[in-house]
């Protein structure tokens, strides 16, 4: 379920691009930091690699015991997992993030959702008082990533401090490489199964025995098939009550695309964001995003597609 949200102390929040070009670099700016929330009470959370904890625990020595330190390797293993963290971890109290996402060794899909990350960032955290320091090692971050840092951070830290980012784009209006072009069309056999409300029912089931014999593992299995559920169950209750799964096997995963002529959807971030404790509605695509590995929308010619994709092994 989606955290309830916290109330907000007033104080804004920041979200800064730090590009750095060694390690004397890193500790120049990210130490001075440290201390300053520490000293303000702040909670404070350092994730980055194990490397550049080791440097940390030496500069702070005892103040480190003070500090929650992370792996970046464990912490950013799933875009929106990770954004749910966040958020659950600043809840109710000021917070300062110190977060170094790994770049290197990223397919282009993967690479464009933790850029996507970065963006909602700014959205999901607008309501917590927290200041995120975004690191980026200018050494071996890719040119690309580097790019975008400047468009996904309301501030980016230079040779005169903080400022703001001349480039910044909100969330709701950043467009990455692939955002708009069309999906590929499946290849090899595809498993076709229309759905209404009475075969609801008939589609767990059906897309639980397809998974099973691909092969996924059981847990993946179960979350697969809960997201298709939610899916199907938003477009019957809040779409045109009927649509289409299609299924079919890639690489080591299976996707599952439900479609239905319901038309565009109006969150400019479907899914991203956790709905309102409140809220009747919008719970579909965000579960879908925290389980499954990639959620792919497009709305063209009247149709609504939401294409999931999860790996056969966790």
């Amino acid at each position: 379920m989606p955290p309830d949200r916290a109330p907000s102390s007033g104080e804004p929040s920041q979200h800064v691009a730090v590009p750095y070009g060694s390690d004397e670099g890193f500790l120049d700016l990210a130490v001075p930091r440290i201390r300053r929330a520490l000293a303000d009470g702040r909670r404070v959370l350092v994730v980055t690699r194990p490397a550049r904890l080791s440097l940390l625990a030496e500069a702070l020595d005892g103040e480190l015991r003070d500090v929650d330190c992370r792996d970046s390797g464990s912490w950013y293993d799933h875009p929106q997992r990770t954004l749910a963290t966040c958020y659950d971890y600043a809840h109710g109290r000021r917070t300062l993030l110190v977060g170094e996402p790994v770049w290197t060794g990223l397919g282009e899909i993967e690479t464009r959702e933790w850029i996507r990350y970065e963006s909602v960032f700014n959205t999901a955290l607008s309501g917590v008082t927290t200041d995120a320091l975004c690191f980026y090692d200018v050494r071996t971050v890719p040119a690309n990533v580097m790019r975008y840092a400047a468009m996904t951070h309301p501030l980016v830290f230079g040779p005169n401090g903080e400022r703001p980012s001349p480039h910044f784009v909100s969330p709701d209006e950043l467009v990455l490489n692939g955002d708009r072009g069309p999906l590929p069309e499946p290849t090899g056999r595809v498993r076709t199964v229309r759905f209404t409300a009475d075969r609801l029912t008939e589609l767990r089931r059906t897309v639980a025995g397809y998974a099973e014999a691909a092969g996924m593992d059981r847990d993946l299995t179960a979350s697969l098939v809960l997201s298709v559920s939610e899916i199907a169950a938003n477009s019957i209750e809040h779409g045109p009550g009927h649509g289409l799964v299609r299924m079919w096997t890639s690489g080591e995963g299976v996707v599952c695309e439900i479609s239905d002529p319901g038309g565009p959807l109006e969150d400019p971030l479907p899914g991203y964001i956790p709905p309102e404790p409140e809220s009747l509605r919008g719970y579909g695509l965000w579960i879908s995003r925290q389980l499954c590995d990639l959620v792919e929308l497009r709305a063209d010619d009247g149709m609504l597609r939401v294409r999931l994709h999860m790996r056969l092994r966790a």
